[in-house]
């Protein structure tokens, strides 16, 4: 299958304005910004895919081309980042079966994580798949924490047997009681916000109407969701790799310190 990744990256972020440029401490004693480390991420996946960063800003076009990304201009009406994939893949008419939307957010985004959703997709079946990883204490608690401290933390995500997602959000699902749960795994699944859709999925994206959790949890995969197209959820390893997103300056210095506990 033919599969070009898109990564979506604006200037005007609410909580983080200016994000795809932050620059991050990397254990060599260099910098490099969120988008560069996300595109460098892209690069690690294997396959012959076709690679763009695709933005609004010029700033970030500018800084992308710098470090020799192919960058493809969308509108600023795009509201989320599957908006801009759709606009990227009809302003520049990319020849794809399947296009994957890895966020510039998500610089430690493993690439098997990328791949397994790949093979979900080259197996037929689905028409959107994203992954989710089992939290595990230490993340777990970092979600508590943050949502406890009202700040807006990692996505978890449900799901039934079937793998379709019945439910994202931005608390942390299930609630547990820890006085049930024992010594067996936590129940709570990280959502990775990396996606890979069909064309006519993606296509069909910008024609559904912005549904009231959309708006409400701010999850643009919701979209789908409520509007009956199954999203699949395909449950990936961390490998011993931590994973965290970007979402608040607060961040970095997680983002920091799992980069050096990689380099060592």
């Amino acid at each position: 299958m033919k599969t070009a990744i898109l990564i979506p990256a604006r200037f005007a972020s609410t909580r983080y304005p200016g994000k795809p440029l932050a620059k991050l401490n990397l254990p060599d004693g260099s910098r490099k910004s969120l988008i560069r480390m996300t595109w460098e991420a892209a690069q690690e996946v294997e396959g012959d895919q076709e690679i763009y960063v695709t933005t609004d800003d010029d700033r970030i076009r500018t800084h992308a081309e710098g470090f020799g990304a192919s960058v493809i201009m969308t509108p600023e009406t795009c509201r989320n980042g599957t908006e801009r994939c759709a606009a990227a893949l009809e302003a520049a008419g990319l020849d794809c079966d399947i296009v994957v939307n890895l966020q510039g957010d998500a610089p430690l985004t493993p690439p098997w994580f990328v791949s397994a959703l790949i093979e979900t997709m080259a197996a037929g079946e689905a028409r959107v798949a994203t992954p989710v990883l089992r939290c595990d204490e230490t993340t777990y608690n970092h979600f508590v924490e943050d949502r406890r401290e009202g700040r807006v933390g990692g996505t978890t995500a449900v799901f039934g047997t079937d793998h379709r997602a019945l439910y994202f959000s931005k608390e942390v699902i299930p609630w547990l009681d820890p006085a049930k749960l024992g010594d067996a795994e936590i129940p709570v699944f990280h959502h990775v916000g990396v996606y890979v859709y069909t064309r006519e999925a993606l296509a069909t994206y910008g024609t559904l109407p912005e549904g009231q959790l959309e708006k409400l949890e701010g999850l643009e995969q919701l979209r789908f969701v409520e509007n009956g197209l199954p999203v699949t959820c395909v449950e990936v390893e961390g490998r011993g790799r931590v994973f965290w997103e970007l979402n608040n300056p607060g961040d970095i210095p997680r983002i920091e310190q799992a980069l050096r506990e990689m380099a060592d």
